[in-house]
């Protein structure tokens, strides 16, 4: 029996302290989708993190919709991954 391969997911976030209260999700997709968005990000220099659960749910929100509250810690967790990464690279 071949084992099933899983399908790659994606999202991608934006925060504008002056335009907004809470991230947005800029991107989101699934398979080239999600491998486009990863590729982009890293020829942009953004950093990536990888969190499957974290992925899930914010899959199932609508593209330039704000992460709901119940999520703000979590991903808060991202952005200080984030914002560390980018400290020891300056």
């Amino acid at each position: 029996m071949k084992k099933e391969e899983k399908r790659m997911n994606a999202v991608a976030l934006k925060y504008d302290l002056m335009k907004s209260d809470a991230p947005k999700v800029v991107a989101k997709g699934k398979g080239d989708t999600a491998e486009n968005i990863i590729k982009k990000a890293k020829e942009s220099g953004v950093p990536v993190q990888e969190d499957p659960s974290l992925v899930e749910l914010l899959g199932e929100l609508n593209i330039n919709e704000s992460i709901p509250e119940s999520l703000y810690n979590a991903v808060a967790e991202v952005f200080a991954f984030i914002y560390q990464i980018d400290k020891e690279q300056n």
